[in-house]
C-alpha cells in the first residue's frame, strides 16, 4: 500500500464482523480407497486449489460401513493429506452408521479434517443433532458443510445458511430430482437440463441467495458427463457467472482442472482489479475514477474479492500484488 494509506483492503472496506471464508473452487468426491489416495496425491502436486471429500455415504458398501469409516480415518491421517484440505461426508444423521462414522473418523482424525459434510438434512434442527455428536467426538473446531437435496432442507435453506457452524451449502441435484417422484424428467439431471428446468433453477438460486445472505459458500452440484471437459467447463462457467456459485463438485479427476479454471478470475480482470485498488489506496479509499467510470467502496469491495479468488487459483498472484493487498495475512480469509 502507499505510505499515505497503510490499511489493507480487508480492514478499510469491511466491518470487523465480516467473516466470509474463501474456500477452494472445487470440491472433489472420492469413495473408493484407490481414488481417495490418488485424489490426495494430485492435491499434493497441484497445491490446495481443490478440496477432497472422502465419502462414506455413497462410498461405503452395504454391511461394510464400519470398516469404511476406519479406512477414511486412515486416509485422512496419512502423509498424502499434505495440505489438510480433506473433508468427509458421513451418513445422514438418522442413519444407523452416522454415530459410528463420527466416532471413528472425527474421533481419530479431527485435527486433519477441514470440514464434515452432512447429507440428507430435512430441517435445520438436524444440524444441532450432528453438532452434538461431532463435538463429543472431539470435532468442536470443525466447520460443517451440508447438502440441500430434500424438500425440507430447501424449505429451511435460510435457517441452514444462518447456522453458525455451517461454512458451505451444496445442492444435491440427483436426490432433489428423484424426490419429485418422476415429476421432473431425467433430462433435468443433465449438464444442459439442470440449467433450464424451473424447479431445479429455483432451488439453485434459493441456495445461492441464502448462502450469500449469511456469508457462506454456495457449492454447485455435479455434472455427470465426466468424460467431456468442455461440457464440465461450460457448466462451471454458468454456475459461477449466472447462478452466483463460488464452488462446485467434481466426481472424476478429469473434472478438477476445468472447474478450477472456470471459477478463477481472468488475467484481464485481475489486472483491472489491481489498478483500481492501487488508485483507491492512494486516495485513502475515497472515490476514484478510471476512465469514465466512478469507483467507491462498493466497487472496491468487489474488486478485492476478485484478488482474493485469484490468490487461491493455481497461478496465484504476483508477490508484489499479494504483499500490497494482503500483507502477511495471505489471502485475507
Amino acid at each position: 500500500m502507499s505510505p499515505s494509506s497503510p490499511t489493507l483492503p480487508q480492514h478499510a472496506l469491511f466491518d470487523a464482523g465480516d467473516s466470509a471464508v474463501e474456500l477452494p473452487a472445487c470440491d472433489h468426491y472420492a469413495g473408493v480407497e484407490v481414488r481417495m489416495r490418488k485424489s490426495l496425491t494430485l492435491q499434493a502436486e497441484l497445491g490446495p486449489v481443490f478440496d477432497v471429500t472422502l465419502d462414506c455415504e455413497d462410498g461405503a458398501p452395504i454391511g461394510g460401513e464400519a470398516e469404511h469409516a476406519h479406512l477414511v480415518a486412515e486416509v485422512a491421517l496419512s502423509r498424502t493429506n499434505a495440505h489438510g484440505r480433506c473433508g468427509v461426508r458421513v451418513h445422514p444423521v438418522d442413519h444407523l452408521s452416522f454415530a459410528t462414522d463420527v466416532a471413528t473418523i472425527v474421533g481419530a482424525a479431527a485435527s486433519r479434517l477441514a470440514y464434515v459434510m452432512l447429507p440428507k438434512l430435512e430441517r435445520a434442527a438436524d444440524i444441532d443433532v450432528a453438532v452434538a455428536a461431532i463435538d463429543a467426538a472431539g470435532g468442536a473446531a470443525l466447520p460443517l458443510h451440508a447438502l440441500v437435496e430434500t424438500h425440507g432442507a430447501l424449505r429451511e435453506v435460510e435457517a441452514l445458511a444462518a447456522h453458525p457452524r455451517i461454512e458451505s451449502l451444496s445442492f444435491g441435484l440427483m436426490d432433489f430430482v428423484s424426490a419429485h417422484r418422476g415429476a421432473i424428467p431425467a433430462s433435468a439431471m443433465s449438464a444442459e437440463g439442470q440449467f433450464s428446468h424451473p424447479l431445479v433453477v429455483r432451488a439453485k438460486l434459493e441456495i445461492a441467495a441464502a448462502c450469500h445472505g449469511f456469508a457462506k459458500t454456495p457449492s454447485h452440484c455435479v455434472v455427470t458427463e465426466f468424460a467431456d471437459a468442455a461440457v464440465v467447463a461450460a457448466a462451471a462457467r454458468r454456475a459461477a457467472r449466472e447462478f452466483g456459485y463460488t464452488r462446485m463438485w467434481s466426481i472424476h479427476p478429469n473434472q478438477i482442472r476445468p472447474i478450477v479454471a472456470a471459477f478463477q478470475p481472468g488475467t484481464a480482470e485481475v489486472e483491472e482489479a489491481t489498478l483500481i485498488l492501487d488508485a483507491a489506496a492512494r486516495a485513502d479509499w475515497a472515490p476514484t475514477r478510471r476512465g469514465d467510470v466512478l469507483h467507491d467502496r462498493a466497487s472496491y469491495r468487489y474488486f478485492w474479492r476478485v484478488l482474493r479468488r485469484a490468490a487461491l487459483a493455481p497461478a496465484g498472484l504476483a508477490d508484489d500484488v499479494r504483499r500490497r493487498f494482503f500483507g502477511a495475512e495471505g489471502t485475507g480469509s
